[in-house]
């Protein structure tokens, strides 16, 4: 799979652009501040419908403009296939596949496989739980985009099963009394649980799968006799099959959710928001017997976010999908080793695009076709 046209419009700091690329390495170089990063955002967006370094849209559409528009044409298995999102903040965004529209935005994942390594991935690593069940979901989505419509499923409820609490929670500290209608509140415990159990499923099995291409990627790349490692860690007590995603039962973990809910009720209510399932889980990552968080050095956990991402890619080549790669700005923060030994795992990319402000810093074998970003413009000068 490849990107073979990117073009934008009012997206970020470009009124308009286009660039052309083929498989294999392509370069972007510029001064800091001047776009590089906003290209390749744009292809994260396109791929997972969600930015990289910020949580809303309004950012990604032009001063001045309404709404932004991407587009991309995709090559895989030597068909193309061109995807196009309109993004206009405030509202749902508009998408289309090879021209035609779609009822729903999130039926262009898939069409665009891509892993992205930036330096705001040292929150995954250093941040809260969220950045790290952020990195899963995006995984698993890209991996299984059937996924994406359990997440939205999921989320759904969350939201109104806390609406629902919160306005149980102000009606009874207002009104001096118990107050607050809550006779909803078993309904929507059978619908977190049943798509709470289908995605805590799912990444239960990534996780596993994941963890033998982690321990790998930052071998090579930290180049150390700690070994890294990763697991699962749920809100609730999982079910006896449940630490083993293989054989994880989508029914016992739906019955655990369920009595989770039921023992945190009167917490829940008196707190008034959903204090149970995958919304609360993290990912607990380690280097040797140490977690990462609070324990690792700057250049550890540089290496252990590279290696999530690298892990990423591999697990998705290893089952017979082979994204795009996209370093941006990464090669900066490395030494000459970790340069050299990153540059020989992901030479064989179909496809890997490079930002950095020095063409220098990226590796030879790396350095396909350059593009000179400048502000607004894109020129390829070889």
């Amino acid at each position: 799979m490849y990107v073979r046209r990117l073009e934008l419009i009012d997206f970020r700091s470009y009124q308009r652009v286009e660039l052309t690329f083929e498989p294999g390495g392509s370069v972007l170089v510029g001064p800091n501040g001047v776009g590089k990063t906003n290209l390749v955002e744009a292809l994260g967006y396109l791929a997972t419908l969600g930015s990289h370094r910020v949580a809303t849209d309004a950012p990604l559409v032009r001063v001045g403009a309404d709404s932004a528009i991407i587009r991309g044409l995709v090559v895989h298995d030597q068909r193309e296939l061109l995807v196009e999102l309109e993004i206009v903040p405030g509202r749902a965004n508009r998408a289309r596949l090879g021209r035609s529209p779609t009822r729903r935005a999130r039926e262009v994942i898939g069409a665009l496989r891509l892993v992205l390594f930036a330096p705001e991935d040292l929150e995954i690593v250093r941040g809260d739980p969220a950045e790290r069940r952020r990195y899963l979901d995006e995984l698993l989505v890209t991996r299984l985009p059937r996924f994406a419509g359990v997440r939205a499923d999921y989320d759904r409820v969350v939201k109104q099963r806390n609406a629902l609490l919160r306005s149980a929670y102000l009606a009874r500290k207002t009104g001096g009394g118990r107050g607050g209608d809550l006779s909803t509140l078993d309904v929507w415990d059978a619908h977190l649980a049943r798509h709470g159990a289908e995605l805590l499923a799912g990444r239960l099995e990534l996780v596993t799968a994941l963890a033998p291409h982690v321990a790998k990627a930052y071998d090579a790349v930290a180049a150390t006799s700690a070994a890294a490692g990763i697991s699962y860690r749920p809100s609730i007590d999982l079910p006896d099959a449940g630490t083993v995603p293989s054989a994880a039962d989508r029914s016992a973990l739906e019955s655990a959710l369920l009595a989770a809910l039921g023992e945190a009720r009167r917490s829940e209510v008196d707190r008034g928001v959903t204090l149970v399932g995958p919304h609360r889980d993290d990912l607990h990552l380690t280097i040797g017997s140490l977690p990462v968080k609070g324990y690792a050095s700057h250049g550890e956990s540089w290496s252990c976010a590279l290696a999530l991402r690298l892990a990423a890619y591999d697990l998705l080549r290893a089952e017979g999908i082979e994204p795009v790669l996209v370093l941006d700005d990464v090669f900066a923060e490395l030494d000459s080793g970790r340069r050299e030994r990153l540059a020989e795992l992901v030479a064989g990319a179909s496809q890997l695009l490079v930002t950095c402000a020095v063409a220098e810093d990226v590796p030879v074998a790396l350095r396909g076709a350059r593009f000179e970003v400048s502000r607004g413009e894109v020129r390829h000068v070889g």
